[in-house]
C-alpha cells in the first residue's frame, strides 16, 4: 500500500521538488500551500494539492481532515513551510517576529498535533521537520529566524522521545545554503527592515555577503534526496545535514569557542 505524505510549503523550492520526488517513488502525495496556482504543475504529475495556511487554525484542521477522510491515514508529515524575516532584534517589528514563529514553529507543531492520533492508532508514522543549520547557531541580524529554528529543534527532540513508543519517527533536516525563494525573501526583508536602521553600515555588509553566498547555494535536490533517504530508512538518523557549507558550519560551531566562532562569522562580512 502506498504511503500517504502531506508536505507543506509545496508551492516552490524544496517543498515542490520533494513532492515531485516522492510521487516518482510511489508515494501518495498531498502538496499543501497558500498559493494553489503555483502548484498546477504538480497536479499534472498526479500529486493532490490543497490550500493551506499554516498560521490559520481552520485551514490546518480542514486540510488534515480532508486527507484523513480520503485516505484514512497520514503516514508521513513533512513540515517544510518556512518564513525568514532578517533584520536586527531592535528593527524587526513584533508583528513580523510573531509571524515568523507562527509559520516556523506553531504552524508545524499544530499540524503535528492533528496527524499524531491516527499515526498512534496505526503505530506508524514519520514526522520530518525542515529546520536549518541556523538551528545550531545564531548569526547577527537573523535573531528571530534563528529563534524559530532553535525552537523547532528543541520541540523535535522532545517529540522524538514522546512518540517513539508508538512506532513514530521524528526526523530533523538541517539545510545549509539551498537555492530557493526563501533566500530572496530573507534578503528583501533585511533591506526593508534596515532602511532607517542605526545598524545600516554593518547590515549593508551582511546584505553583500548574502548576495555572494546565494550564488553558491546548492540545488534543492540535495535536500530532497536527504528527505527521501530519511523516510525510507528503517532506522533513520535523528538529523540529516546538507547544502552549501552546511557540514563545515556545524562542525565549526562544535569545535570553536563562542569567541572564535563570532570572529569567524564577522570576518565573512568585512
Amino acid at each position: 500500500m502506498k504511503k500517504v505524505v502531506l508536505i507543506t510549503g509545496a508551492s516552490a523550492g524544496m517543498g515542490k521538488e520533494t513532492a515531485k520526488l516522492l510521487a516518482q517513488n510511489n508515494y501518495t502525495v498531498y502538496a499543501a500551500a497558500r498559493r494553489l496556482d503555483k502548484m498546477k504543475d504538480l497536479e499534472l504529475l498526479g500529486i493532490k494539492t490543497l490550500s493551506m495556511d499554516v498560521t490559520d487554525e481552520t485551514s490546518l484542521v480542514n486540510g488534515a481532515q480532508q486527507i484523513l477522510n480520503a485516505e484514512k491515514r497520514i503516514d508521513i508529515l513533512i513540515n517544510n513551510a518556512g518564513f525568514g524575516a532578517y533584520g536586527t532584534i531592535e528593527d524587526v517589528s513584533m508583528a513580523d517576529a510573531k509571524y515568523q514563529l507562527e509559520v516556523n514553529v506553531f504552524g508545524a507543531m499544530r499540524l503535528t498535533q492533528l496527524v499524531l492520533p491516527k499515526m498512534r492508532e496505526n503505530r506508524f508514522g514519520k514526522i520530518v521537520n525542515i529546520s536549518s543549520i541556523g538551528g545550531k547557531f545564531a548569526l547577527p541580524y537573523g535573531g528571530w529566524y534563528h529563534a524559530s529554528k532553535f525552537a523547532l529543534e528543541a520541540l523535535s527532540d522532545a517529540l522524538r522521545n514522546e512518540v517513539k513508543q508508538f512506532g513514530i519517527d521524528v526526523i530533523v533536516i538541517e539545510p545549509g545554503g539551498v537555492k530557493s525563494e526563501w533566500a530572496g525573501i530573507a534578503y528583501d526583508n533585511l533591506v526593508k527592515n534596515s532602511t532607517q536602521s542605526a545598524y545600516k553600515a554593518t547590515i549593508d555588509k551582511l546584505a553583500d555577503f548574502m548576495k555572494r553566498a546565494t550564488a553558491k547555494n546548492a540545488a534543492p535536490e540535495v535536500i530532497t534526496t536527504l528527505i527521501l533517504k530519511s523516510i525510507e530508512a528503517p532506522k533513520p538518523k535523528f538529523r540529516y545535514v546538507g547544502g552549501y557549507m552546511a557540514k563545515q558550519a556545524v562542525i565549526a560551531r562544535k569545535l570553536l569557542s563562542d569567541k572564535m566562532f563570532d570572529k569567524m562569522i564577522m570576518g565573512q562580512m568585512k
